[in-house]
């Protein structure tokens, strides 16, 4: 796994980025030389949707949620719906996994530029689920959390589907 390299000194936005970067980065090095049959794979009875596939999935549409739905107001896309709400994580199986680090990648470069060209303390266009209208720095942070939580997932299904552990 490619690590950023610490710079002499982080400013507010360096240390956001960096950090979510990292988790992102850590998220496609679990996945790294699974097979494709392994990355389907649901080894936990009671979580059939915990797949590394699904996972990664997961993460990139939580993204698509947080930068496009929330922080710029966009019409909700995703694949969720009220019936399948993690739907994102069952048509996952589906694709490639290599399809989806690419689309997980690609929409991360994205999003690096989005919080490039704004300010941290700039307001969601849509509130969250208490009517609060968080800011961009919110969202970094949210999003540094839940990619770090499912990266301990993504450990231990890796663990258990094919013995692959991780540093």
């Amino acid at each position: 796994m490619t690590r950023t390299d610490t710079p002499p000194a982080w400013d507010e936005r360096t240390q956001l980025t960096t950090f979510l970067d990292y988790a992102r980065d850590t998220a496609r090095a679990k996945c790294e030389g699974v097979s494709a049959e392994n990355a389907r794979r649901a080894p936990l009875p009671g979580s059939p949707l915990m797949t590394l596939s699904g996972l990664i999935s997961h993460l990139r549409w939580v993204e698509y949620w947080w930068f496009q739905v929330v922080f710029l107001g966009e019409e909700d896309e995703g694949p969720w719906t009220e019936e399948d709400p993690d739907r994102e994580m069952r048509i996952a199986v589906d694709i490639p996994l290599p399809d989806l680090l690419r689309e997980y990648a690609d929409q991360s470069a994205r999003y690096r530029d989005l919080v490039a060209a704004n300010d941290l303390d700039t307001r969601a266009k849509r509130t969250i689920r208490d009517g609060r209208h968080v800011d961009l720095r919110w969202i970094l942070l949210h999003l540094t959390e839940e990619t770090a939580r499912h990266n301990g997932h993504l450990d231990i299904i890796r663990e258990l589907v094919d013995g692959t552990t991780g540093v």
